[in-house]
C-alpha cells in the first residue's frame, strides 16, 4: 500500500470531510451521552473558519485534521481516520504535521480536547506529549478533558 498523500482540503472535498468524520467517530456514538462533536459539526461553516488538512490514498480521503490557531496555540478541533486504516499511524501523522504547523506560525503549541470516557484517545495523546490541563463538565454526563502539548523554547 503506497503512503497516503497531505495536501489542504479544497471546498469540494466537504462532503467527503462530513461522511469520514461520521465513520470515524461512529464507535463513540452510544459510549459518550451525546455525540461526539465533530459528528454534529456544521463542516460548510468549518471549512470556511478552519484549516483542514487531508491525506489522500488512490484518490480516496483516508484522514483528516482540522485546525484552528487559537490565542499562542493551535487548536486541534479534529482529528478523523478512515475506520479501516486506524491504528496505522495516519492521525499520529496528522498530529504531527499540526504540530509542525503550529511552529511554523510561531505558536507556543498545540491544544485539543476529547471527551474524558475516550480514554484510548486520552492514552494516545499522553503518549505523544500532550499533558492534560483541565476537565470542563459540559452537563448531562459529558466531560471535555483539555490537553496541550507545549514546545520547548
Amino acid at each position: 500500500m503506497s503512503e497516503p498523500t497531505l495536501r489542504r482540503a479544497i471546498s469540494d472535498d466537504v462532503p467527503e470531510i462530513r461522511a469520514l468524520t461520521h465513520a470515524a467517530y461512529a464507535k463513540w456514538v452510544g459510549v459518550t451521552p451525546r455525540p461526539p462533536r465533530p459528528v454534529t459539526a456544521d463542516y460548510d461553516r468549518a471549512f470556511r473558519d478552519h484549516r483542514f488538512d487531508l491525506l489522500v490514498e488512490g484518490g480516496k480521503l483516508v484522514a483528516l485534521i482540522e485546525t484552528v490557531p487559537e490565542d499562542a496555540e493551535l487548536l486541534i478541533v479534529n482529528v478523523a481516520v478512515d475506520p479501516d486504516r486506524q491504528r496505522a499511524g495516519l492521525g499520529i501523522r496528522l498530529l504531527r504535521h499540526a504540530e509542525d504547523v503550529a511552529r511554523a506560525a510561531g505558536l507556543q503549541g498545540t491544544r485539543l480536547y476529547t471527551n474524558k470516557l475516550m480514554v484510548a484517545n486520552i492514552a494516545l495523546y499522553e503518549r505523544l506529549g500532550y499533558t492534560q490541563e483541565r476537565e470542563v463538565d459540559h452537563g448531562g454526563g459529558t466531560v471535555a478533558v483539555h490537553m496541550v502539548l507545549r514546545f520547548t523554547p
